[in-house]
């Protein structure tokens, strides 16, 4: 009686130990998977760290290239403003000389023509 206990609670140590060693080794491996997974996660987190900060600096590049892009707007609008205001000033003056040299040639044809 004492024997058949012992074999069976040997039998039951036996199942135990190899449901024990099953999942260790089912651990080991869902283990393994995570830290591979984690590994993989960290080179990512890496890789989009190092574009967001190539991304920033291409970001400060382009908002310094538009603040430039603008101010050369606003010179080169404000050149031509000055130019528009000198060429209007010359066509009012042209047109003024040309009143002035239809009324001298008017003068001189009445002068010349009495005499």
């Amino acid at each position: 009686d004492l024997i058949v206990r012992l074999m069976e609670e040997a039998n039951e140590e036996a199942e135990h130990k190899g449901w024990c060693d099953t999942e260790l080794s089912t651990n080991e491996q869902t283990r393994k998977e995570k830290t591979e997974t984690v590994e993989t996660l960290h080179a990512e987190i890496d890789q989009l760290e190092a574009s967001i900060a190539k991304l920033t600096e291409d970001i400060a590049e382009l908002t310094k290239a538009v603040a430039e892009l603008n101010a050369a707007m606003a010179e080169a609008t404000k050149l031509r403003q000055e130019e528009k205001a000198r060429n209007t000033q010359t066509i009012a003056d042209s047109q003024e000389a040309q009143t002035a040299v239809a009324q001298a040639l008017t003068v001189l044809k009445e002068f010349y023509a009495k005499a």
